[in-house]
């Protein structure tokens, strides 16, 4: 019989066994291609070797066309841990959030986390308490808002089990069909109204009071949250711009590394300055990203956001 071909490289063996455990319907081969930025072929050697290790590892049955593989009934939690960076690196997330509640969230889930670590937690503490005194992140200016945790497992369990909540929003009581949640600044619902109609809107998730789950489901649709957030610049959605802007060479290689949007193109041109191109909604979060920029960023097109642009600048000088 012939040996099965196995693929060498343990740490990605071990990574991938973490990986596959992690997904309850199992992964397919173009996954494990996909994330090792490897060959077909390839990945099908990594499935190969785990399958040697772990006889646990077999085709799961799906409604997928792609075979998917997985663990049955068998748990490796035993060979997980966590290093001491990967828990600053949550610690350092709760530090940063302005928000109360989920401050002390997070805070729970990092005891959990240690408590997985609890053979070596001396020495992990140690060098967590290390990582966290040489490593820090500069003071944000940015709104703190206080939303109940209560809510936030309202919302979570509507876009779960697909149902509708209702709630006060603007002094006025509503029934939201929500369709997911954007954490930034702020975090914001993406819902539809039943009162409105089809569109979707975005609702500021602190300023809901008395919000409650009911028994009454909907229709998601087609509805793809990464989709929808691909169209803005930030949170707001409007008419879709073809933006054009051009930096100056002194910022063109700084420029350059800026992540603006996931349909941006960036051209170095000869004369040293750097042209940057996207598509996407959000007039107000765009001039007011260009601004950070100051007079090293000019607005090349469309003419209505070089034009309103222009207003807004005015209307800031209006003031000194």
């Amino acid at each position: 019989m012939e040996e099965k071909p196995r693929y060498s490289r343990v740490s990605d063996i071990l990574d991938l066994a973490v990986y596959m455990s992690s997904k309850p319907l199992g992964i397919t081969i173009n996954e494990i291609a996909q994330r090792y930025n490897v060959s077909r072929r390839t990945a099908e050697r990594m499935r190969d070797s785990l399958t040697c290790i772990f006889s646990q590892v077999d085709e799961i049955e799906t409604k997928d066309t792609q075979k998917h593989w997985g663990f049955i009934n068998y748990s490796i939690s035993q060979l997980v841990s966590f290093t001491p960076k990967e828990i600053a690196n949550i610690e350092q997330c709760q530090r940063r959030t302005t928000n109360k509640e989920m401050k002390e969230e997070l805070s729970k889930t990092i005891e959990k986390i240690k408590s997985l670590n609890r053979k070596c937690l001396v020495n992990t503490e140690n060098n967590i308490e290390m990582i966290m005194q040489t490593e820090g992140y500069a003071i944000r200016q940015m709104p703190q808002y206080k939303i109940n945790l209560q809510i936030l497992e309202v919302i979570r369990e509507a876009l779960h089990q697909s149902k509708k909540v209702t709630g006060i929003y603007h002094n006025k009581k509503r029934t939201i069909e929500p369709l997911g949640m954007i954490y930034g600044e702020k975090i914001y619902l993406i819902a539809k109204e039943k009162s409105k109609g089809k569109e979707i809107y975005n609702y500021l998730l602190h300023k809901f009071k008395d919000l409650k789950l009911t028994n009454e489901t909907f229709d998601k649709g087609n509805f793809n949250l990464q989709e929808y957030l691909s169209r803005s610049f930030g949170v707001y959605h409007g008419k879709i711009l073809n933006v054009k802007l051009s930096f100056s060479k002194e910022l063109a290689q700084e420029a350059s590394q800026f992540n603006f949007h996931p349909t941006q193109k960036i051209i170095k041109e000869k004369d040293g300055t750097l042209t940057v191109t996207f598509k996407a909604s959000g007039d107000k979060e765009i001039m007011w990203h260009i601004f950070k920029w100051g007079s090293a960023c000019k607005i090349i097109s469309p003419k209505v956001l070089k034009d309103e642009y222009k207003k807004y600048l005015e209307d800031v000088m209006r003031n000194y």
